[in-house]
């Protein structure tokens, strides 16, 4: 009997322990980590198509971008001096601007005084002791004299840029000037030799007779080139 339970306890024993140690190897089994997967190598093959797929990529053409800039004016073949503004010749372009817009203007005031000296050129021409006539029509025309060569001044001085070309009524405004300028000089020495003559109480005669025609033609010439640079036709 005794024997029989021993029997009993060892065969127990014995399955415990085996069923322990399958447990653990079991457990470690299950524990123990993955040996790492390693890539394949490259082939040949591979490397060539990476290449020839570099290759396509650069030789395709660009696209265009929606933000590239427009083209400048060197990309369109000017040169930079061109395009580079000039500061001295903008400085006598603005000074040769204003200087002729006073020569307008005071061409305008001119003709004031020039077309009141040939009106009162009537009673310039009385004789007798009475110089009220001849004074008046003496100091409008000094007046007109001296605004003429003011007026003259800013066009003679004002400065010229080079490429500037002389051109439509321009060309006919400069051609009146050898007409009024000579008179303009003519007509207040021709008129002092007649003014002369009358507070002497002679005549006019001579060359002082010439003084009226040339006035007059000064006069037209003038006023045919305001009206050139100031009408447009």
């Amino acid at each position: 009997m005794k024997v029989k339970r021993l029997g009993i306890i060892v065969a127990s024993f014995s399955l415990s322990l085996a069923s322990s140690l399958s447990f653990a190897q079991t457990g470690n089994n299950s524990a123990s980590p993955a040996p790492p997967q390693t890539a394949p190598a490259p082939s040949p093959d591979d490397g060539k198509n990476a290449q020839d797929k570099a290759r396509s990529e650069q030789n395709l053409p660009n696209a265009p971008s929606s933000t590239s800039s427009a083209p400048s004016l060197t990309d369109l073949g000017f040169p930079p001096e061109a395009t580079q503004s000039n500061t001295r010749e903008q400085a006598l372009l603005d000074k040769r601007t204003h200087m002729l817009k006073i020569h307008q203007r005071m061409g305008l005031i001119t003709t004031v005084p020039m077309l009141a000296a040939i009106f009162s050129s009537a009673g310039a021409s009385g004789h007798g002791v009475n110089t009220t006539g001849r004074d008046l029509h003496l100091a409008l025309g000094a007046v007109a004299g001296d605004l003429y060569f003011i007026t003259a001044y800013y066009a003679i001085r004002a400065p010229k840029p080079p490429g500037i070309e002389t051109r439509g009524p321009i060309r006919f405004h400069k051609a009146m000037a050898w007409i009024h300028g000579p008179g303009m000089i003519l007509t207040p020495i021709l008129g002092a030799m007649a003014y002369n003559q009358k507070n002497s109480g002679e005549k006019v005669h001579g060359i002082a007779s010439a003084h009226m025609p040339v006035a007059i033609v000064t006069a037209g010439a003038f006023g045919a080139a305001l009206l050139s640079v100031s009408l447009k036709f």
